[in-house]
Formats: structure tokens, sequence, C-alpha cells
């Protein structure tokens, strides 16, 4: 008899991975979720899922900042009885099946760079990773604005937070060397260059937030009992004065007042800030730090989403010559922004951090950031 050939060995799928970056708001804070302006820019912070594929419908993925795994069935109901950061794994997995998603098995890591609850959306490097891998896995096709849209309505979901297009949408649609100009209402966007020479400095300041247990939905009601009492859901297109004059006219309380005062007037910062960093003969750094802590002053006082340490960090950082600074995120803890000189940021951060130190009682943590690109695949390797 002649010899036969054994049928080659199948090998064993071959794995993938996608990263999603964090990112840093420059100026535009509260106003995604009334449909205002926003100037955020992804940066190089953010989260890797790394999966293969594996038959059937089963979907296993390990968090290795919490080692946990959580299992869940795509053709099935997915769970609601999971806690922490397997919340947002299932809603994402729940809105990407009604979304016409077909069901996938997949076996993954997630690994994450991101400081949780540190102001620079850890949430949507999540949701947009996971989204994305689950995607992918499923050869499933769709439009980056729809994935923006599925992680937004994913962290409703998951935690009740009603959080605006922003974060996910950086997490997209991030450049490398720009930011992101994203019209919430219209989700019209566009790229603004970044100037060169200046550094993001992020300092975290040790005290944690978690946006489903501080005053943030609050904010925002009050923010809409403002809006329906003048009778307007786009406080992107009042001045001020306007402002003003509609909510004293509409007998609007006066801590609604204060929040639609700093809706409007930070939606007018945001077109100030893209007009100077679109100047023809280079940005004015002056204007951009007036611009900066301006915005912070109006969070601090009409918004009421600062706290000391946040409002120390920006200090500090004017006072050892940071071009600007402002808290960043959601607020009642979380991080400070400050822009610096390239050549200036070592001098900066240890001087931030050592009085920081000295007159807060605890440390602070810097990130110095660059822009990247947003959410792509990557080398599993």
């Amino acid at each position: 008899m002649g010899e036969t050939t054994a049928p080659p060995m199948s090998s064993a799928p071959s794995s993938r991975a996608v990263v999603a970056p964090a990112r840093v708001n420059l100026i535009g804070e509260h106003t995604d979720y009334s449909g205002g302006l926003v100037l955020p820019l992804a940066v190089d912070l953010g989260t890797t899922v790394t999966w293969r594929p594996v038959g059937g419908a089963t979907i296993r993925l390990h968090s290795a900042a919490f080692d946990e795994t959580i299992e869940l069935r795509t053709d099935a109901e997915a769970s609601t009885s999971l806690e922490g950061w397997g919340r947002y794994v299932v809603a994402v997995l729940r809105l990407l099946l009604d979304h016409g998603m077909p069901p996938a098995g997949l076996d993954g890591e997630i690994v994450s760079t991101v400081p949780i609850g540190a102001g620079m959306s850890s949430s949507a490097a999540l949701t947009v990773s996971v989204g994305l891998a689950l995607a992918r896995a499923a050869s499933y096709e769709l439009e980056r604005i729809e994935l923006a849209r599925i992680a937004q309505a994913a962290e409703r979901l998951a935690v009740g937070v009603p959080v605006g297009l922003m974060d996910p949408a950086s997490s997209l649609f991030g450049r490398k060397g720009h930011a992101l100009l994203l019209d919430c209402a219209t989700e019209e966007h566009r790229l603004v260059p970044l100037t060169p020479g200046i550094a993001l400095v992020v300092f975290d300041s040790g005290v944690r937030h978690e946006l489903e247990r501080s005053d943030y939905g609050d904010r925002r009601l009050e923010l809409e009992r403002a809006l329906a009492a003048i009778g307007t859901s786009r406080p992107s297109e009042l001045d001020a004065a306007a402002a003003e004059e509609k909510a004293a006219a509409a007998g609007v309380d006066e801590v609604a007042r204060r929040r639609l005062r700093h809706v409007v007037t930070e939606n007018q910062r945001v077109r100030e800030f893209v007009g100077v960093l679109e100047e023809p003969g280079g940005a004015d750094l002056q204007m951009l730090g007036r611009l900066l802590r301006e915005g912070h002053e109006s969070l601090r006082d009409d918004f009421q989403v600062s706290i000391p340490e946040l409002d120390l960090l920006v200090d500090l950082a004017y006072e050892h010559g940071a071009i600007g600074a402002r808290m960043i995120g959601g607020g009642f803890g979380g991080s400070v922004l400050a822009l610096a000189q390239v050549d200036e940021t070592s001098r900066l951060v240890a001087a931030v951090s050592r009085d920081y130190a000295e007159r807060a009682g605890r440390e602070a943590t810097p990130y110095v950031c660059a822009s990247v690109d947003g959410a792509h695949e990557i080398d599993s390797a």
C-alpha cells in the first residue's frame, strides 16, 4: 500500500488586540450632556483588550487590574448581577446585540494604564475597547460614531450616570497632534492642531471620585431646570447676557442660574480657545492661560464641582509657571490639567508635587501626556 499523508494539524486561532486611549479635555467641561462644545484629545494612556476567537457564544474576559474573570453568553440574556467593571462589559454586549451584532465567542484579557477616578475617562476607554473587540470578533462593521453612541449608552445602562458623547468620541476620533472640536448636539466634529512645544501634565489629586455616588447627576438636573424655564435645549446658542436676561425673566432660582451661567460661558471659552490655537501667527499662550483660569473658576464657583485639593493644584501650577491649569473631568475629586512649555515640564512637575504634598498632606501623581490616534487594532504581541 502506498503511504498516506496525514492532514495538517489545525492551529489555534491567533490572538488580536485593540487599544482605546484615555482622554484629556482641554476645555469645555460639563457642556457635553447639554449639547454643547468640547475640545478633548486622546492621550497615551489607554485600555487594551487582547483576545482570541473561540467556538460557541461565550465571552470570557479577565481584568489584569482586578484579577477577576467574567463569563457571559451572547445567545442568552446577559447577567445583570455583576459588579464593578463587569457591569460595563454587560452593558456594551447587550447594546451591541440589540444593534444587530451576531453572537461570537472570545477569550480575552483587559489591561489598562488609565488611572481610575482621575477624570481621564477610564470608563470610556473600557467601553470603547471592549466594544471594538467584541465587534471585531464577530466581524461586525459599524461606524465609529455608532460605537461612540453605544459606549455612551453603556455607561448610562451600567451605572446610571448621564454622561455625554465627549468621552467615547474622544477615544474613537482622536488624532495625534490634534484636539477634537465636537458639537455634542449635532455630532459635528473637526480636528484642531495643537501648538507645538507645549506639554500636557495631568496631576492626579489622589482624591477618588465615583460619578454615580457624587452630585454629578444633580448638576445635570439643576441645569435642565434652568433650560426648561427659559425654553431652550441648546445653551451653546446663547451668549452670557441673553442667558442671564432670560433666566431672570423666567424666575429661575439662583442655583439653576449659576449652572446655566457656567455652561453658557464655557461654550464661549471653547470657541475662544479654538480661535487662539488657530491664529496664523501662533497661539497667544497668555490668552490660553486666562481661558483655562476662567474655566476653572466657573467650575468652582458656578457649577460647584471642584474641591480644595483641585483648587490648590491649579494655584500651584500657575505659581510655578504653568501656561494654564484647570480641573478636568466630572469633579468632586480627580485631576488637574496643566499646560507647560516642554523644557519647563520637569521643573513644574517637581515643584507642584512637592508643594502639594506639604500643603495637602497627600501625594499628587503626575502624568506627562502626549496626544495619540483614536482607538485601533494593534499587534497583539
